[in-house]
């Protein structure tokens, strides 16, 4: 489902974004059932901004750059002309949210934009930490922290779920001409063509990678002053698909990884069940 860019017309958006919430991430839209009331309306918004402008860029509308270009309007100079810098433009009245961090995301579009160079896993690193790390810093905004050590290991969930999705989307990805996993790591274990080799060895190795992120982003999951559960909830039912991959054969039947509706339930009863220890 596409959410598009429109002329500002206030910022009485959330209907819209629960919808788009509701269709296109039904992980993160039962997740979010579990946060105070005091911010969940907020978050919901800033997925919609979110969500709209990654729509915008990775299908390749027309629109894209100057949404892009609107947000770093709006982050250099206040500058409201598009809908997605009003919601944050009201956002900014009651949370913190890092300009950096929006700066961040704002960059990692514009190299959706131009087509990532992703030679090393560093590389790997730096393109997650702008387009999903970055994400975890404004969430923390937010839902606040009680300790600076929170806003490092946000980046890390971050991360880890965009690293998660990446591996998920290979076949998908490259039907659309793009490979998000290092050119170095590909070489390192003799992926000459990704489409037909087996992909055991370097999915786990990736693997190992996301679950280190996940581990140090779930740590600092206590450190939040709100909405605690509904991050953890969110985290172990991402971290399940890289579970479904394993299951799936590391992708040998180059099916794309789903957690099941039934599954996710589980997860949440347990992220729920374990307040203090969430890894």
């Amino acid at each position: 489902m596409s959410t598009l860019a429109i002329p500002v017309q206030g910022t009485g958006y959330l209907h819209e974004a629960e919808q788009v919430m509701q269709s296109v991430s039904r992980t993160f839209a039962v997740a979010a059932r579990l946060l105070p009331a005091a911010v969940r309306d907020d978050v919901v918004l800033l997925y919609l901004v979110l969500r709209t402008l990654d729509d915008l860029v990775d299908e390749g509308d027309d629109r894209a750059p100057a949404a892009v270009e609107a947000l770093e309007s709006w982050i250099t100079s206040d500058l409201v002309e598009s809908r997605e810098a009003a919601i944050l433009d009201d956002l900014c009245r009651r949370h913190p949210l890092p300009r950096a961090s929006l700066a961040a995301f704002a960059q990692g579009m514009r190299d959706d934009l131009a087509g990532p160079d992703i030679v090393t896993e560093d590389d790997l690193d730096v393109y997650c930490s702008r387009v999903a790390g970055a994400v975890g810093e404004m969430m923390a905004a937010i839902l606040g922290v009680r300790d600076d050590r929170a806003w490092r290991a946000a980046c890390a969930l971050g991360c880890a779920m965009q690293r998660t999705n990446i591996l998920r989307d290979v076949d998908e990805d490259m039907g659309n001409g793009r490979v998000y996993l290092a050119r170095d790591t590909l070489d390192r274990f003799g992926i000459t063509d990704l489409a037909s080799q087996d992909r055991t060895a370097l999915y786990r190795d990736q693997i190992a990678r996301a679950d280190a992120l996940f581990d140090e982003g779930l740590a600092g999951v206590p450190m939040l002053l709100n909405g605690d559960r509904a991050i953890a909830a969110a985290a172990v039912m991402y971290r399940e698909i890289l579970r479904e991959i394993e299951r799936g054969g590391y992708g040998a039947g180059r099916d794309r990884a789903v957690v099941s509706g039934r599954r996710k339930a589980w997860l949440m009863g347990v992220a729920l069940m374990r307040p203090a220890h969430w890894s």
